[in-house]
C-alpha cells in the first residue's frame, strides 16, 4: 500500500527501553562521545573521595550511589579491585550473589539508588496543540479579516449589528481550532500510552532466592539479572558468571566488533545487546545513573515519521490546495471586477462609502475561505486518525504496532513467511515419545517411567538425567506454594518436566556436577553443548539438538547397561526411521548425546564429534486453535502463507498440512537445498515453495529478498531470534513474537505480536486493509465536497457577482468534511468482506476508477441541484418577499450540507449497494451524522445572525432533506455502473470469491 519504499521504513535508535527515537544512531553516538569527553574531563579535574550519605549508612550500605555507578560506566577496574571485586561490591550493597535482593528492601533501594527510568520531557499540553492549530496561515488571514470586518462594521453599522459578520467568522475559526486541537491531543496521549507499552520489557532476575520475571521499570541496584542471547542489557552492572558472553556495544560506542565479557572485563552497560552466550549480572546503576540514561536525558524524543500514505496524500493535498488558490484568486478578481464595473456604471469610481470597504473585505474573506475549504488538510488527519484508531484496537487484540506505516502496509501484504513454533503452534511443549536403548515408548507419566526403569539400568537413567539437567539454560524454580515452575524455553521445559518425573527421589547425582563451559543454543548451530566436571573428577560433554545434526556427531550408542557400543550403519538407518516416524506424527525430534573425555582435555572448547547417542525425544507442540481458519482467511484474501522453520522437514510438513498451508501440489524444501540454488533456479522454485524446513536465518533473509525483488511481493515476516533481525528488517512488515521473541528481534520489527498467535497476524492484516479502504472512502467524500464548493462559488461569482455560501458557512462545511468526516469514515472497523478481495499491488493508483466514478457522478448531481436552486430556485420554490435572496441562499446552504450528510453515508461503501449494512454498529459514525444534522438545524434556525441564514419553513426543510437524500439514490445507481474489469454490482470486487474452507486446500 505504498509503504514499500524501504527508505521510509524506520529509523529507530536501539535502547534498553525500546524507545523509538528518530534522531538517528549517529546523533546518539556523537552526543555520547561529547558527553563522555566532558565527564572524563570533569572526573580528571575534580577526582575526589566519594562520601557516604547518612541515608546510605543508615540503610547498611557502604558505597555511595555515584561511586557505584562510576565503576561500570567508567570501566574502572582499579576501583572495582579496591572494593574487593564483584563479591566485595555485593557485600557493600547487602546482596547475595546466589539469592539476590530481599523484596522487602525494594523501596529502600529505589529511594537511595534511583528508579530504572530516565527523565522524559513533559508531554505537550492541550494549549500547545491549540497554539499549533492557530498557526495555520489561512486561519490567521481569516482572523485578520474578521477583526477588520468588526472595526469597519462598527464604524458603518454600529453595535451590535456591525460585529455579526466578523464575530461569526471568529466563532467558526474557534470551533475549527478546538476540534483540531482536541483530536491531535487525544492522539498524542494515545501514542504516549503505546510508547510506554513498547518500553516495558520483562526481565529475569533472582530475588528472595528464586528466579522470577519483573518489569524493567522495577529493576533496582543489587538485582541479579539473567541475560541470554538477544536480550538488551537493562542497566549498568557487573558480570558475575556466565558462558561465552558476547556483547554488541555499537549502540553506545559505534564499534561494530562485539566485546567478550569475562570476570577480567566484567563491565556491562545499559543499552547494549547480548549477541551470544548467557550470564548473570549484578546491577550497579539504574535509570539516570547509567551512561545510557544520562544520554537519553540530553535528547528529545522524536515523534513518528510520516507514513508513506501520509506523504502521498500530502502531495495530493498540495495539488488540490494549489487548484483552490487559483480558483479563489479568480473568484476574488471576478468579484472585484464586477463590483467596480457596477459601481462605475451607477455611482462612479470616485465616490466611495464605508460599506464599499466592508464589501471588498467580505469578498477577500470569501476567497480566503475558499482556500480553506479547498486545502484538504483532513487527508493527513484522516490517515493519522485511522492509524491511531487501528493501533489502539490492535493493542487490545494483542498486537503492538511500533511503526505507524506497518498498519497501512500490512493491508497490502501478499505473502506471509511465518515461523512454526509458537506462532502456528501453542508453544506449550510436552514429551510425547522417547526412544532409548532400542526401546520406544509413548510418554504417559508415571506408567511410562516405571516401564523404562524396568528395562533400562540405573546408569543409563543417571546419564540421561545428567544430560537433561546439566545441558540446559532453563531453571526449575520452587514457588511459595511448593510447586515447581520452569523458567526457560518451551523445549527445555518439556525435557525438564520429563526429567523431574523420571528423577523422583533417586538419581540426584547430577546435582553435584560443575559446569566448565557452555555453548548456548542458537538457530545456526541448532544444538547446545556443555562441558561438566563429574563428582569423581571425570569430565563429560553433553550435547542436544536437531536429530539429524546430532546423529552425524555420534559414532556410538548407549546400551541398556550404560555402556557405549559402536553405532552400526543398520542402527543409524533404524534411528533415522525412528526420527522420521516421530516427525511424520508432527512431533519435534531432539537427540541427546554425551562424550567422556580425559582430564588432560582442553577445557576452553567442547568436542564436536565422537559422541554416544543416549535418546531420541519426540516433543508434541499442538497446533493453535483457529490457525487453520486464519490460514484459510489468508488464502481467501489472496495472501500466500509460507512456513519457514528450523524443524525437521517431516515435522514441518505434518504441521503445515494440519494448518492448511501445504497443499498437494505445494513444495516443501530444506534450507540446505534452497541456499545452493542459482538465482535462475530460485526464480522457478520460489513460487512453488510452501514449507522451508531446517532453515537458517540467512535462508529466510534470502527468501524475503527474492520475493520482494524478483516477484514484487509485499512480504510480512515473523521472527523471534536475534538472527531473525536481518529478515525482519528486510521485509515490508517485520512481526516479532512478544513471548518467545528476543529484544533484538523486537527492536527490528514493525509489529510485536504479544500473544505469538498467527490469528493475531491476520487481525493486523484486516486492520491494515480497513485503514487503506477507510482513507479511500474519506478521499472520495472530501474530493466531492471540494469540487462542488469550488465550482459553485466560482460560477456564481462570475454570473451573479456574489457567492451563495458565506465565509462562516464555508468554514462549517470545511469542518464537516475535514475533522468530522475524518472521524466518521476513518474509524470504520474491518469487516469480513475486506478479506475477500486481493491485496493492493505495488504502484497501484490510490484513487481508483470506482472512486472517480463516484466523485464525478456525485459532483455532477450536486452541481445540477445547486445550480438549479441558484438560477431558478425562487420560481420553483415560490419564494417571494424582501428577504427572498436570504431564504434562497439558506436553502442552497442547507441542501448543500444535506447532500454531504447523505454522501457521507453513501461513502461507507464504494461498491456495495446496501450502504446501511452494519452502519448502526459503528456508534462513532452514527454520532457524527446525528450531531452534524443537529448543529445544522441550530445554525439555520438560531444562529442566522452570525451564519447569514434565516429560519426556514418545514416545507423548505423537507426540500433540502429530499434533495440531499437523492444524492444517496444517485450513489446507489452509480454503483451499478461497472468501471473495473469484470466488476458488477453482484461481484463488486471484480472477481469470483476465492474459495475458503477445505476446497481451498
Amino acid at each position: 500500500m505504498h509503504a514499500f519504499h524501504k527508505n521510509h521504513k524506520k529509523v529507530v535508535a536501539s535502547d534498553c527501553w525500546n524507545c523509538p527515537l528518530h534522531t538517528g544512531l549517529e546523533k546518539i553516538r556523537v552526543a555520547l562521545y561529547v558527553q563522555q569527553a566532558a565527564f572524563h574531563f570533569i572526573d580528571a579535574a575534580n577526582r575526589k573521595e566519594h562520601h557516604l550519605s547518612e541515608e546510605v549508612m543508615k540503610a547498611g550500605f557502604s558505597i555511595s550511589p555515584d561511586e557505584l555507578a562510576s565503576i561500570a560506566s567508567g570501566h574502572d577496574i582499579k576501583s572495582l579491585k579496591m572494593h574487593g571485586g564483584v563479591e566485595g561490591i555485593s557485600r557493600k550493597i547487602n546482596v547475595s550473589l546466589d539469592d539476590g535482593i530481599n523484596t522487602t528492601d525494594f523501596s529502600m533501594r529505589q529511594n537511595l539508588y534511583g528508579a530504572n527510568r530516565y527523565v522524559e520531557k513533559p508531554p505537550r499540553s492541550f494549549w500547545m496543540f491549540v497554539w499549533d492549530a492557530l498557526q495555520d496561515l489561512t486561519l490567521i488571514i481569516l482572523m485578520i479579516c474578521a477583526l477588520i470586518s468588526i472595526v469597519v462594521g462598527l464604524a458603518t453599522e454600529g453595535w451590535p449589528k456591525g460585529v455579526y459578520d466578523g464575530l461569526g467568522i471568529l466563532l467558526s475559526i474557534f470551533l475549527v481550532v478546538i476540534v483540531t486541537a482536541v483530536s491531535d491531543y487525544k492522539q498524542s496521549l494515545q501514542f504516549r500510552e503505546l510508547d510506554k507499552e513498547k518500553k516495558n520489557i520483562v526481565i529475569h532476575v533472582t530475588r528472595d532466592g528464586s528466579r522470577q520475571k519483573v518489569s524493567i521499570y522495577d529493576l533496582v541496584v543489587g538485582d541479579i539479572v539473567h541475560l541470554s542471547i538477544g536480550d538488551q542489557v537493562p542497566a549498568d552492572g557487573l558480570f558475575i558468571s556466565g558462558y561465552s558472553l558476547l556483547i554488541d556495544e555499537s549502540s553506545l560506542s559505534g564499534e561494530s566488533e562485539p566485546v567478550y565479557i569475562t570476570q577480567e572485563k566484567p563491565f556491562l552497560l545499559a543499552g547494549t545487546t547480548v549477541q551470544d552466550g548467557s550470564a548473570k549480572m549484578l546491577v550497579t546503576a539504574v535509570g539516570m545513573h547509567t551512561e545510557w540514561g544520562r544520554l537519553m536525558g540530553t535528547l528529545s524524543q522524536g515523534g513518528e515519521d510520516e507514513t508513506p500514505l501520509q506523504v502521498k496524500l500530502n502531495g495530493v493535498a498540495t495539488i488540490i490546495g494549489q487548484i483552490g488558490l487559483v480558483v479563489a484568486t479568480l473568484t476574488f478578481v471576478v468579484l472585484i471586477v464586477r463590483f467596480l464595473v457596477d459601481k462605475g456604471m451607477h455611482v462612479g469610481l470616485l465616490t466611495w462609502f464605508p460599506e464599499d470597504a466592508l464589501t471588498l473585505l467580505n469578498y477577500f474573506a470569501i476567497s480566503v475561505t475558499i482556500i480553506v475549504v479547498a486545502v484538504p488538510e483532513g487527508l493527513p488527519l484522516a490517515v493519522t486518525l485511522s492509524l491511531a484508531f487501528a493501533m489502539k484496537k490492535l493493542m487490545d487484540d494483542k498486537a503492538l504496532v511500533r511503526h505507524l506505516s506497518a498498519c497501512e502496509t500490512m493491508g497490502s501484504a501478499s505473502c506471509i513467511c511465518t515461523d512454526k513454533t509458537g506462532t502456528l503452534t501453542t508453544n506449550h511443549m510436552v514429551v510425547d515419545k522417547i526412544w532409548i536403548c532400542e526401546v520406544s515408548k509413548s510418554f504417559r507419566g508415571k506408567e511410562t517411567i516405571n516401564d523404562l526403569k524396568a528395562v533400562i539400568s540405573e546408569k543409563v537413567l543417571s546419564i540421561l538425567l545428567q544430560c537433561i539437567f546439566e545441558n540446559s539454560d532453563s531453571e526449575v524454580v520452587k514457588g511459595k506454594d511448593g510447586k515447581n515452575t520452569i523458567m526457560g524455553t518451551p523445549t527445555e521445559a518439556a525435557l525438564l518436566e520429563f526429567g523431574l518425573e523420571l528423577e523422583g527421589e533417586c538419581y540426584a547425582q547430577h546435582r553435584d556436577c560443575k559446569k566448565l563451559r557452555v555453548e548456548p543454543f542458537n538457530s545456526v548451530k541448532k544444538k547446545m553443548s556443555v562441558l561438566v566436571s563429574l563428582p569423581g573428577g571425570r569430565i563429560r560433554a553433553f550435547c542436544k539438538g536437531a536429530s539429524e545434526i546430532l546423529l552425524q556427531m555420534c559414532d556410538k550408542i548407549i546400551d541398556s547397561d550404560g555402556n557405549s557400543v559402536p553405532l552400526s550403519e543398520v542402527q543409524t538407518k533404524n534411528i533415522l526411521d525412528i526420527i522420521n516416524t516421530f516427525a511424520c506424527e508432527a512431533l519435534r525430534t531432539l537427540c541427546l548425546a554425551f562424550k567422556d573425555v580425559d582430564e588432560t582435555y582442553e577445557r576452553d572448547k567442547i568436542p564436536a564429534d565422537g559422541y554416544t547417542l543416549i535418546a531420541v525425544f519426540g516433543i508434541k507442540d499442538p497446533v493453535r486453535p483457529g490457525v487453520r481458519d486464519a490460514v484459510q482467511s489468508c488464502i481467501a484474501a489472496g495472501v500466500t502463507v509460507r512456513m519457514v522453520t528450523g524443524d525437521n522437514i517431516n515435522t514441518a510438513k505434518a504441521i503445515a498440512r494440519e494448518c492448511g498451508i501445504l497443499t498437494d501440489d505445494g513444495l516443501a524444501i530444506e534450507g540446505s537445498d534452497f541456499r545452493n540454488k542459482s538465482p535462475e533456479e530460485m526464480k522457478d522454485l520460489i513460487p512453488e515453495i510452501q514449507v522451508m524446513a531446517r532453515s537458517l536465518p540467512l535462508d529466510k533473509h534470502t527468501l524475503v529478498t527474492n520475493l520482494r525483488s524478483m516477484f514484487h511481493e509485499v512480504v510480512a515476516v515473523t521472527g523471534d531470534g536475534t538472527n531473525d533481525a536481518p529478515a525482519l528488517h528486510e521485509a515490508d512488515i517485520g512481526l516479532a513474537m512478544g513471548i518467545a521473541g528476543t529484544e533484538v528481534a523486537k527492536e527490528s520489527a514493525d509489529v510485536i505480536v504479544l500473544d505469538d498467535n498467527f490469528a493475531t497476524i491476520i487481525n493486523v492484516a484486516r486492520w491494515g486493509r480497513a485503514v487503506y479502504i477507510n482513507i479511500q472512502k474519506f478521499v472520495q467524500f472530501q474530493l466531492t465536497v471540494n469540487v462542488v464548493a469550488l465550482i459553485v462559488n466560482f460560477v456564481s461569482a462570475c454570473i451573479t457577482g456574489s457567492t451563495p455560501l458565506t465565509a462562516v458557512q464555508l468554514l462549517w462545511v470545511n469542518m464537516i468534511m475535514d475533522t468530522l468526516g475524518a472521524l466518521a469514515l476513518a474509524t470504520e472497523p474491518p469487516n469480513d468482506e475486506m478479506m475477500k478481495r486481493p491485496p493492493v499491488k505495488r504502484g497501484e493508483s490510490f484513487i481508483t476508477r470506482t472512486m472517480w466514478r463516484n466523485i464525478i457522478g456525485q459532483s455532477l448531481y450536486q452541481l445540477v441541484v445547486l445550480g438549479t436552486l441558484m438560477f431558478a430556485g425562487k420560481r420553483l420554490l415560490n419564494i417571494e418577499g424582501s428577504n427572498a435572496d436570504s431564504i434562497l441562499n439558506t436553502v442552497i446552504f442547507n441542501s448543500f450540507v444535506f447532500c454531504q450528510v447523505f454522501n457521507e453515508i453513501n461513502s461507507l461503501e464504494m461498491d456495495k449497494i446496501n450502504v446501511f449494512y452494519g452502519v448502526f454498529s459503528n456508534w462513532i459514525f452514527v454520532a457524527i451524522i446525528a450531531s452534524t444534522v443537529i448543529f445544522q438545524v441550530i445554525i439555520v434556525e438560531f444562529l442566522g445572525t452570525f451564519a447569514s441564514t434565516v429560519p426556514l419553513s418545514w416545507e423548505l426543510w423537507l426540500v433540502s432533506v429530499l434533495l440531499g437524500s437523492i444524492s444517496l439514490i444517485v450513489g446507489i445507481i452509480l454503483k451499478c455502473i461497472p468501471v473495473e474489469p469484470g466488476r458488477t454490482a453482484d461481484k463488486p470486487n471484480g472477481y469470483e470469491p476465492i474459495p475458503s474452507g477445505p476446497e481451498a486446500v
